[in-house]
């Protein structure tokens, strides 16, 4: 608050006049509605109380007596020489007797005798619920979509209860009155805030209109590098103009900053993807060639038994897992691949029992796949190996490791879930970036799991919660988009 009245009058004056002006203008026509609606609502109800006590008094020997013609009367008493441009006269006129029937109306033609008032109508219906609540007090009821406001006051002397008699007020005719105060009292705020604004604003627009958008300019600073200002906004050399000028230094060294640092970031980064890639493609590229080539001459020219033979497959699917592993490190394009079948998971799950066993650890295999998937085999089986590695070492000693995969829709879904220690959060941030590790590894094994599933058009999830640690991935089987069939039945 200081730094506003230390401001110059050329800037205090138009704001602050301006605030005051509109301010005054609409407490003064808010006072004015708001006095007039209540003013309105105490004349309505002083009227209606009034009324309906005379009408109930009158009333009730002519009920008690069952002098129809009499009430009728009575109850039509109201609209002689009424004035229909009058709003605080009754509308409606109507007696419920005991049994919540109409005893006697203004108008029979719309409301006959012996009528049950909840057949009439909805709005009706809803009265008599009313009607019933109050038993014998005096009450009112409104509701949205009512054409009236209803006065309910019973028909009794002493504990005497003969019926209620009820009283309809134009809610049309309510309104219109008041919106006629409203009209003139937004009129008079209006033809203030007319003469004064503009005069009052004229002085203090061509500086504030360029501090304003300056002030917004410069809110973005730290969040991202903010447009230059627009040529021409403010053309004077007073200080606001030396203002401007210092911004446009400012943006233009934060850009070259930005563009800096950006290169800078990405250049560290495909330096370290480039090195690390390079190191694996000599050291295991060149035996895995030789191993996948003795494999072939020995499956060719050897004399092998049926057991021998199914272990070397076994082995060649291990080494060919190995080289597209590699592919999937270097974050290649998708590779060619025959179609995943049952018996791959299988291996995937002969190759994990060994390193269960060390750990000692329990493995719940639950595969729901049969015959052939239209994905590749070589990288589905890297990601559930990856998954699965990582649940037995976060499991532990004795610890548990859950895995279902099965088709959903036109999603294959891998669930894998571990009750080791849960996720750190610092860690759940960048979980999916490369040398982000909980554990003792290298940290490469989720951020290859995450370039296979990318490649692959799918998704993948983790979190923690109820003592285990879910890794979910969902990778479309059909060019279609994955919908899973609980998503698509619903």
């Amino acid at each position: 608050m200081k730094r506003l009245f230390d401001l110059s009058f050329r800037y205090k004056i138009p704001l602050w006049g301006s605030v005051l002006i509109v301010t005054a203008a609409l407490f003064v026509a808010s006072s004015l509605m708001f006095r007039a609606y209540e003013d309105l609502r105490r004349d309505l109800y002083i009227s209606a109380d009034g009324l309906a006590r005379t009408l109930a008094k009158t009333l009730f020997p002519a009920i008690l007596h069952d002098n129809v013609w009499q009430a009728f009367e009575i109850v039509r008493a109201p609209f002689h020489g009424a004035s229909p441009e009058h709003p605080v006269q009754a509308e409606l006129v109507l007696v419920v007797d005991d049994r919540q029937q109409i005893y006697v109306s203004d108008d029979p033609k719309t409301l006959p005798m012996l009528t049950g008032i909840r057949y009439v109508s909805e709005e009706f219906a809803a009265l008599a619920q009313r009607i019933a609540e109050l038993g014998a007090s005096p009450g009112t009821h409104e509701f949205a979509g009512s054409k009236h406001i209803y006065f309910i006051t019973p028909i009794a002397d002493g504990e005497a209860l003969l019926g209620h008699l009820v009283l309809g007020y134009s809610r049309e005719a309510f309104f219109e009155r008041f919106l006629d105060i409203a009209r003139n009292a937004a009129g008079i705020a209006a033809l203030v805030v007319t003469v004064l604004l503009p005069i009052n604003w004229y002085w203090g627009r061509r500086t504030a209109e360029p501090l304003v958008r300056l002030a917004a300019r410069m809110s973005e600073v730290g969040h991202s590098v903010p447009a230059p200002m627009e040529p021409g906004l403010y053309a004077y050399r007073d200080e606001l103009g030396r203002l401007f000028e210092a911004y446009e230094r400012m943006v233009t060294e934060l850009r070259g900053k930005k563009v800096l640092e950006r290169e800078m970031v990405r250049s560290e980064r495909l330096a370290a993807v480039g090195r690390l890639s390079a190191g694996i493609a000599h050291e295991i590229n060149n035996p895995l060639a030789g191993m996948l080539t003795a494999i072939s001459t020995l499956k060719e020219h050897g004399h092998a038994d049926v057991r021998t033979l199914k272990t070397m497959a076994l082995v060649e699917r291990g080494l060919q897992q190995i080289r597209d592993t590699v592919a999937a490190l270097l974050v290649q394009a998708r590779l060619v691949s025959r179609n995943l079948a049952a018996q791959d998971l299988e291996d995937v799950r002969t190759l994990l029992e060994p390193e269960a066993q060390r750990k000692a650890a329990r493995i719940e295999w639950q595969c729901e796949v049969q015959g052939e998937v239209d994905l590749p085999a070589t990288l589905v089986r890297q990601i559930l190996i990856n998954l699965m590695l990582n649940a037995i070492n976060a499991a532990g000693e004795r610890g548990s490791v859950r895995c279902r995969v099965a088709l959903e829709g036109n999603c294959l879904e891998i669930n894998v879930a571990n009750d080791g220690r849960p996720l750190p959060e610092e860690v759940k941030e960048r979980l999916f970036e490369p040398f982000t590790t909980t554990g003792s590894g290298p940290g490469l094994g989720l951020w290859v799991t995450y370039q296979i599933v990318q490649q692959l058009g799918g998704r993948i999830a983790a979190r923690s919660g109820d003592g285990l640690t879910f890794f979910t991935v969902s990778l479309p089987a059909s060019p279609a988009p994955c919908v899973p069939k609980a998503t698509a039945s619903a």
